[in-house]
């Protein structure tokens, strides 16, 4: 059987996130153990018993999430669950995810890379009063018609109906109220921190684009698909600057779900907190089976 992996982006994790795999599965301890070592402060203690608002901060949850992802497809391969694994993607953080499962880098590497890569967006956060919002029903046309108008970018394609935009608040705030005159059928406002995968980001970009430089990237074993343009991906320069433009660039998810669906894929797993992949995937075609993994009740 062909399977793929899909790994949870920021936004997914919860406290408690981990925990009954923790408690119960053996290797997984090692992974969660060794980044409380790398990182300097215990990342699980956070992640498993909060409180929210540290779990919520982007250079702390992008760890959190990397090292659950990568530690439930630890689980999955051991109990001989994944069959004949042919991709693996992940959602903004979660292409980070995937590179490690892929081979890109150990763990360990990818672990500091993910966690210079929310230190620098909580930078930017910080230095930017920036906003974002989920807009519902509107085709890719419109949605970009609106960003034009109101200076924004549009930040996720997500699935068919549900794209995110991107930006200074105030002008997310206009673009809010702009789109409600508009073909949409709902407009969020989304509870972040700051502008994800906007031109606000750019300092972050920039940072992480000379961080990266002196680290060794590996081919990957299976196949890896970018957010930025929602292709295949196999030559570790090119990984690499897709990582970098990732961070300024919107995540077409629904074009990576789509190319990955041609490689005859039998089913799925989502790997993280929540279900939010599974929804968008049976979204996208509802006759994928995608399973979402996160605790132990879940194997």
């Amino acid at each position: 059987m062909r399977t793929a992996l899909l790994f949870s982006g920021q936004g997914a994790q919860h406290v408690g996130m981990g925990k009954s795999i923790y408690e119960n599965v053996e290797c997984v301890r090692g992974y969660w153990d060794r980044a409380d070592e790398i990182l300097g402060f215990s990342l699980k203690d956070i992640a498993f018993n909060g409180p929210e608002e540290r779990l919520t901060d982007t250079s702390v949850c992008q760890p959190a999430l990397y090292v659950h992802g990568y530690s439930l497809f630890k689980v999955l391969e051991q109990s001989h669950k994944l069959g004949d694994l042919a991709a693996v993607l992940g959602l903004s953080l979660g292409e980070l995810t995937a590179l490690g499962v892929a081979g890109v880098f150990d763990f360990e590497t990818g672990l500091k890379i993910v966690a210079e890569r929310g230190r620098l967006m909580q930078e930017a956060c910080e230095a930017t009063d920036g906003g974002m919002a989920s807009l519902i029903g509107g085709s890719p046309e419109l949605v970009k018609e609106l960003c034009h108008k109101f200076d924004v970018d549009m930040a996720n394609v997500n699935c068919p109906g549900q794209i995110v935009i991107s930006g200074e608040r105030e002008k997310i705030d206009a673009a809010c109220n702009g789109a409600k005159d508009m073909e949409f059928s709902r407009v969020i406002p989304l509870k972040v921190a700051g502008a994800y995968h906007s031109r606000l980001m750019k300092g972050a970009a920039d940072s992480f684009e000379e961080f990266l430089s002196n680290i060794e990237f590996k081919a990957p074993r299976v196949s890896v698909f970018t957010n930025t343009t929602g292709e295949e991906v196999c030559e570790p320069g090119v990984i690499k600057e897709a990582l970098v433009c990732q961070v300024v660039s919107p995540v077409l998810w629904e074009e990576c779900m789509k190319n990955v669906g041609k490689l005859g894929i039998e089913e799925y797993f989502e790997c993280g907190p929540g279900r939010v992949l599974t929804g968008l995937a049976r979204r996208i075609n509802k006759d994928w089976v995608v399973r979402s993994v996160s605790e132990y009740g879940d194997l």
